[in-house]
């Protein structure tokens, strides 16, 4: 690793409209969450979770990510994506127009029963469906999230092996088709050199061409940043983060907010790393996030005198 050869750009994926918005108890209003997406995308964002389609008994704060997008079905320069817990929630978001799909198995069984209450056995056989049936539609796009690859609110810390043998499962379903992985720090309690471990281990394993690696983490431990550059000088292209820090899983036990947009900009601005987002921008949109009730954020930029931040 060579932290004074910065890569030339990074694919900012920002996930406050899904892992940021489940995490607030009260339902938003639509209008105000299309009113935040909007100010993500003037702030430069090109893409984004816009949220899952889960069942609404579990997490009512997604039941209406249908509408929204459907509100933003013309945005063609936009990159838009959707969590799927399994086969129905595929189905669902692929008739809404969305494709490209984020499936979702955690590495730590007991997480996996607590999250879409199943075992991995089951969710490695929904996700052979789903391949299925992207295969079908066409002009579709896999991403496979790895929830708890490195700690477990149940198990502890995550070896890289373990990782890697959910991984293995998943690639012989997926074969040759062009997908991303992502290695997810859920709790927020992995640090930079156990994240730079997993990632060049796991790229070692499983690299080939047609696939790309992102790092999705939580700031829970003040690691968020230094986490995703790690993550970044040993393979993943892309980072998933959330403007103004608002996020928090609410299936593992005291994990926070995701680590936050401006944040991870501010570093990525001092290596010259070109994102496309504009920072005055991207804190006006954290400002009307932060400003949403019953969300915990958690942005150190936000604190900064605004004419010494942006």
């Amino acid at each position: 690793m060579n932290l004074l050869s910065p890569p030339d750009m990074v694919d900012i994926v920002e996930v406050a409209p899904r892992d940021g918005f489940q995490s607030i108890r009260e339902p938003l209003p639509t209008a105000e969450k299309i009113r935040c997406i909007q100010a993500l995308i003037d702030a430069g964002v090109t893409r984004m979770e816009i949220g899952s389609f889960v069942s609404p008994k579990a997490i009512p704060q997604m039941a209406d990510t249908g509408e929204l997008v459907a509100a933003f079905a013309d945005r063609a320069a936009m990159r838009f994506s959707a969590l799927v817990p399994n086969l129905h929630g595929a189905e669902l978001a692929l008739d809404s127009g969305v494709r490209e799909l984020v499936f979702v198995v955690s590495v730590s069984e007991s997480h996996n029963q607590g999250n879409v209450r199943r075992s991995v056995d089951d969710s490695l056989a929904d996700l052979e469906r789903i391949v299925a049936l992207m295969q079908r539609e066409g002009n579709t796009y896999l991403r496979l999230d790895l929830g708890t690859s490195f700690d477990c609110p149940y198990e502890g810390t995550i070896d890289w092996r373990q990782v890697d043998r959910v991984l293995a499962r998943a690639m012989a379903i997926c074969g040759d088709m062009p997908m991303e992985i992502a290695l997810c720090d859920t709790t927020g309690r992995a640090t930079p050199y156990q994240v730079a471990k997993h990632f060049s281990r796991l790229i070692d394993h499983h690299g080939r061409a047609g696939m790309k690696w992102a790092f999705h983490g939580h700031d829970t431990f003040g690691m968020g940043v230094a986490n995703a550059l790690f993550a970044l000088h040993h393979g993943a292209t892309a980072i998933d983060t959330a403007c103004a820090g608002l996020g928090g899983c609410p299936f593992a036990p005291g994990a926070t907010g995701n680590t936050a947009t401006e944040d991870l900009l501010h570093a990525l601005d001092g290596g010259k790393v070109y994102t496309g987002i504009d920072m005055a921008r991207l804190l006006l949109a954290a400002d009307a996030i932060a400003a949403l009730p019953g969300g915990q954020t958690a942005s150190h930029l936000r604190q900064v005198p605004r004419e010494r931040a942006a």
